[in-house]
């Protein structure tokens, strides 16, 4: 092999090379993780007090650890027993708002993890991977896991409202789209659900109960 050859071939490898780095900071660095998690981003950023270096540092984790994951297709049967079980927890909430946002928390679980992201078992685990792929959406779960689980240890926050449930199951409806849809984008954090449809009703009906 000539040496022009191998100056051919080195050049490529490194050119290769730096194309994927570039790549990896499009992904991971500061500005390709605004554009991937959005308000996500945000909401980490508040959540280290301000400490964007450690914000980003988290959410790199998350891309480097979930960004591969390929979400797997839903069986028919499935997907019309999960929108059955959320009509069921729509039209609950109704009476027991409470109660409904359990069927809803459980609800999202089951779904993510049929999908394909973590087991339901291990909450954080599987927030952190909905982010990666669902940034856009994914913080209705967590407004509606917080009500359920503050509820569950009878903090101060458990006295969450019956408006802020509302806006939760809201939000979550939208998580829910998502996760319903085989089609969804969201690898820039630019992915959107199938809205709030079928949510007009829900929306004007009065509570009975908190």
């Amino acid at each position: 092999m000539s040496t022009g050859v191998i100056i051919v071939l080195i050049v490529i490898v490194v050119a290769a090379a730096a194309a994927l780095v570039l790549r990896a900071r499009g992904t991971t660095g500061g500005s390709g993780l605004k554009r991937r998690f959005g308000p996500e981003y945000d909401r980490t950023v508040a959540r280290h007090d301000g400490d964007a270096k450690a914000a980003e540092q988290e959410l790199g984790a998350r891309v480097q650890e979930h960004g591969s994951l390929q979400e797997k297709p839903l069986e028919p049967a499935a997907r019309e027993q999960y929108q059955a079980r959320w009509a069921a927890a729509q039209e609950r909430f109704v009476d027991s708002p409470r109660e409904a946002m359990s069927d809803v928390d459980q609800l999202l679980g089951e779904v993510a993890g049929a999908r394909g992201f973590p087991d339901v078992q291990e909450y954080e685990k599987q927030f952190d991977a909905l982010s990666v792929h669902h940034a856009a959406h994914v913080h209705g779960y967590r407004r509606v896991h917080r009500v359920v689980t503050t509820r569950e240890n009878g903090t101060p926050e458990s006295q969450a409202g019956t408006e802020e449930m509302r806006e939760a199951m809201l939000e979550a409806r939208d998580l829910f789209d998502d996760l319903m849809n085989d089609n969804h984008r969201n690898r820039d954090g630019s992915g959107h659900g199938g809205g709030r449809h079928g949510f007009g009703a829900f929306n004007k009906q009065p509570v009975k109960g908190s």
